[in-house]
This record gives C-alpha cells, sequence and structure tokens, in this order.
C-alpha cells in the first residue's frame, strides 16, 4: 500500500488542524515509502528500464521510485501536485543521492516539477518512454476517478507504444492492510467524505486503462509486505499516507490515534514489531 501506502492528499492535510506537513513528508519518506519497493524493482525488471528510458512519474512524491529509475540509467521526469514538502525531500534525493555507475547521468537527467502532469512537458527534450502512476489505487473513494485525470494530461507527452504503468491494491483478503484502513472509514463516515476508504475492486486498473485510451498489455501482484520496527512508527507511518485525514476531521487526532493503535495489535509480533502481509496489483498499458 504505503511506495508505502498511498495518495497523500494534502487539502485534507491542509485543512486538519495540527498536522505538521514537513514531519509527515518525513515519516512518508523515511518509514512508508519504502513499502513499495518491490512493486518498483518489479515493473523496472519487467520493462527492462535502464539507459536509454525517459521515465515521467506522475504522484512521484518524495522521488523514492525515480531514484530506482536513475539508479538504472534513466532519464527520469516527476511530477506531483499534493505536498511541497515531499518534493523537497525528492529534489534532495535526486541531486545528492543517485548513486554510481549511472548516478552522474542520472542527476543530469532528473526533473522534479511541482503541478500537474502537463507542466512537466520539456519542449526541447524528447517525448517519454515510459509513464508511472505508482501510487495505488482501490483504496479511496474517486481515487479511480483522479488518476483517469492525470493520464489524460500525462499520455499526449508520451511516445506512441510508451508503457504506461497502473497500481492498485490486491484483493482485500489478501491485504492484512485492510483491516487498519477500516478505521478511516469508520471515523470519517459522519461526514460521508468522497475520501474515505473503499475496498479494492477486481477490475479498477483495467477500467482506467480502458477510459484512458490505453491498450493493456499485461499485469502482475507483487507481495509489499507493511513492516514496521514497533507500534508508534507503524502509527506514524500510516497517519503520513493522508488515508486517515478525513477520519482526524470527523473526530480529532487522539481518538484517531487510539483507535489505529488498537487496529494494529493484532499485527504485533512478539519482538515487537509489526508486520501485515500485503499483495498488490500492477498493469502494464500501452499509449496507442
Amino acid at each position: 500500500m504505503t511506495p508505502t501506502l498511498v495518495r497523500q492528499h494534502s487539502s485534507h492535510a491542509r485543512a486538519t488542524p495540527g498536522v505538521d506537513l514537513d514531519a509527515r513528508a518525513r515519516d512518508w519518506s523515511e518509514i512508508q515509502e519504502r513499502m513499495l519497493v518491490p512493486l518498483y524493482e518489479a515493473v523496472y525488471e519487467r520493462l527492462d528500464v535502464g539507459g536509454g528510458t525517459r521515465m515521467l512519474g506522475l504522484g512521484c512524491g518524495s522521488g523514492l521510485a525515480l531514484l530506482m529509475a536513475a539508479s538504472r540509467g534513466a532519464a527520469v521526469t516527476g511530477v506531483d501536485s499534493g505536498s511541497p514538502e515531499r518534493l523537497a525531500l525528492a529534489r534532495r534525493r535526486l541531486l545528492s543521492e543517485a548513486p554510481e555507475p549511472h548516478g552522474a547521468s542520472a542527476r543530469s537527467a532528473a526533473r522534479i516539477v511541482e503541478g500537474a502532469p502537463r507542466d512537466a512537458r520539456d519542449p526541447a527534450g524528447p517525448a517519454f518512454t515510459v509513464v508511472t502512476a505508482f501510487e495505488p489505487i482501490g483504496c479511496l473513494a474517486g481515487d479511480a476517478e483522479g488518476l483517469g485525470g492525470l493520464l489524460a494530461e500525462a499520455t499526449p507527452l508520451a511516445v506512441r507504444g510508451a508503457a504506461v504503468v497502473l497500481a492498485g491494491w490486491g484483493p482485500p483478503e489478501r491485504c492484512a492492510t485492510t483491516s487498519v484502513l477500516r478505521v478511516a472509514t469508520k471515523l470519517a463516515d459522519p461526514l460521508r467524505s468522497p475520501g474515505s476508504w473503499r475496498p479494492a475492486l477486481r477490475d479498477d486498473l483495467e477500467e482506467v486503462a480502458h477510459r484512458a485510451g490505453l491498450a493493456p498489455d499485461g499485469s502482475g501482484r507483487v507481495a509489499c509486505p507493511f513492516g514496521y520496527a514497533d507500534l508508534g512508527s507503524a502509527v506514524r507511518g500510516l497517519l503520513s499516507t493522508g488515508l486517515f485525514d478525513a477520519a482526524i476531521a470527523a473526530t480529532d487526532q487522539e481518538q484517531v490515534d487510539k483507535e489505529l493503535t488498537e487496529a494494529l495489535h493484532p499485527h504485533r509480533r512478539p519482538d515487537g514489531t509489526v508486520w501485515m502481509p500485503n499483495v498488490f496489483r500492477y498493469l502494464v498499458a500501452r499509449t496507442r
């Protein structure tokens, strides 16, 4: 769930009193974002991402997926409108952390753009060969529609036949975090918020691709367990996703922290760590 729960809805966060957006961005990048690394790796291996790849990352957040692609030699551009705090971390990563042997060229080719996908257009540069939307859909009401809007702007920037990667939560029965996310729905219901959690549907990704005029070209499932050092880290990591913002607005931070901690207790192991197995889906589609 978390490159990593998922989609952070900063409009909720910025309207929720007491949210430290800098701390939340750090929690995302240090705790939660790494949870989707197996997904990134599986996709990059499947598409043979490397020196000839020109990649556009939608909803790039603090940039871990971009860094991993750049380390393989890809020229990467990340775009996000949700969190300036995350983007600041992405810029820092892409400027200073891209490892050798491809690090120098990757850093020089990396771009981080705050705004909409159309703002990532580079009139002097070639079109993109890969577009990724790694923030998994299938956990928030309306997230599929939001992704469709991003794709409508992004796909014209790609070459014909470019790979477009969509990601989503797997079946609820194969995602242990499902039971924890239901806390957000239960507490947010009084607001009937469009940002409340909902379970993934089997054809979510295919429906988005169809509406965007893309041709499906294969899919896969990847195990992405959420593992945390302790309950406190688990709470901070999950809150950093923004999925609980509507619940905080409907009740208060203390209530959400309490019920989230209780929901995590069944996933606590004897050594105090928290472990939740999850499965995520990805779909590779092609521009026409």
